[in-house]
């Protein structure tokens, strides 16, 4: 949560607020909540206080306890930048959400803008930008792009590896923080703001842009942002020439048909949800890889990265 979420408006809310933390962070979140608690009794009407509770009594194995407090934060922000239904759902108080908000994750990506590059490669070993490049160059033979799309573009780590290969290069993305750090870096020929998680007529990526534009259509570690995968599917299937290339990656879910929410608050998908997808959208699949694609928390994070061709 960004430092200018955290302020409650109120110097002794706040106090008390920054104790609980501390308590938390020495492993009593019994002791963060009840301190949390008070300090809510003085702003009942804070969100982010009501989404730092249900932490602290989810973390204390007060479960009812979370739910209760993540509903008030969501009646407190409905728009949900917080991302409280998630929360919600890995809690088992509500459906799985078929997309999280969009504006949860743009406050995500905008708070995460400054650190970014350096807080996934140094510290979480983040490797899809340089893996993806590598299985589409190996898929293709080394082929040069007319007009590469790179979707959810962030800070440009993708961009890099594929500039070379491009000779028009287009980036969009939902945080406009993270765009202005790929413009920083002067990669790309166009960037802009869009949604992948609307329909294609809304999301942002067409207006006046010309659709079938593409021979290259890339998602780089975006996906699992996502859970249902037809609206992103669909706009690349719009944005792609006939034998165009998708080129994407996942998180892989294992066993089973669809997607599942992780407690991360990332997606996971199956190979087969994909390959079914691919076949809806007339996307025949000509390359899978499964890899190592971050560590979270300490632990290695399987992905699925993928090709895809779209029929000619």
């Amino acid at each position: 949560m960004a430092a200018h979420q955290l302020s409650s408006g109120d110097l002794i809310a706040d106090r008390r607020a920054d104790y609980a933390k501390m308590l938390a962070e020495s492993g009593d979140h019994q002791g963060a909540a009840e301190l949390m608690a008070q300090a809510l009794e003085l702003v009942p009407n804070w969100a982010a206080g009501w989404f730092r509770l249900a932490d602290y009594e989810e973390k204390s194995g007060r479960k009812e306890a979370a739910v209760a407090a993540l509903r008030r934060t969501l009646r407190l922000n409905p728009q949900d930048i917080y991302g409280a239904s998630l929360k919600l759902a890995l809690l088992g108080a509500c459906e799985t959400p078929e997309q999280p908000p969009s504006t949860y994750v743009e406050r995500l990506f905008d708070d995460y803008a400054e650190r970014f590059d350096q807080a996934l490669v140094e510290k979480l070993a983040y490797s899809v930008p340089e893996k993806l490049a590598a299985l589409t160059d190996r898929t293709t033979g080394g082929q040069k792009f007319r007009h590469v799309t790179d979707l959810g573009c962030g800070t440009g780590l993708f961009g890099e590896r594929i500039r070379g290969r491009a000779d028009f290069l287009e980036g969009f993305d939902l945080s406009a923080n993270m765009l202005a750090k790929a413009e920083g870096k002067a990669l790309y020929d166009r960037l802009g703001q869009a949604d992948l998680s609307q329909p294609p007529e809304v999301s942002g990526f067409f207006g006046e842009l010309a659709e079938a534009r593409a021979d290259l259509v890339s998602a780089a570690d975006v996906l699992m942002y996502l859970g249902n995968l037809e609206r992103p599917f669909a706009i690349t299937h719009r944005l792609l020439a006939p034998g165009g290339l998708f080129a994407f990656s996942v998180e892989d879910a294992a066993n089973g048909d669809g997607f599942l929410l992780r407690p991360s608050l990332r997606y996971a998908h199956s190979e087969a949800y994909v390959a079914a997808l691919c076949a809806e959208f007339q996307l025949e699949m000509i390359a899978v890889e499964r890899t190592i694609i971050r560590m979270d928390a300490g632990l290695p994070i399987a992905g699925i990265l993928f090709v895809a061709r779209k029929s000619a």
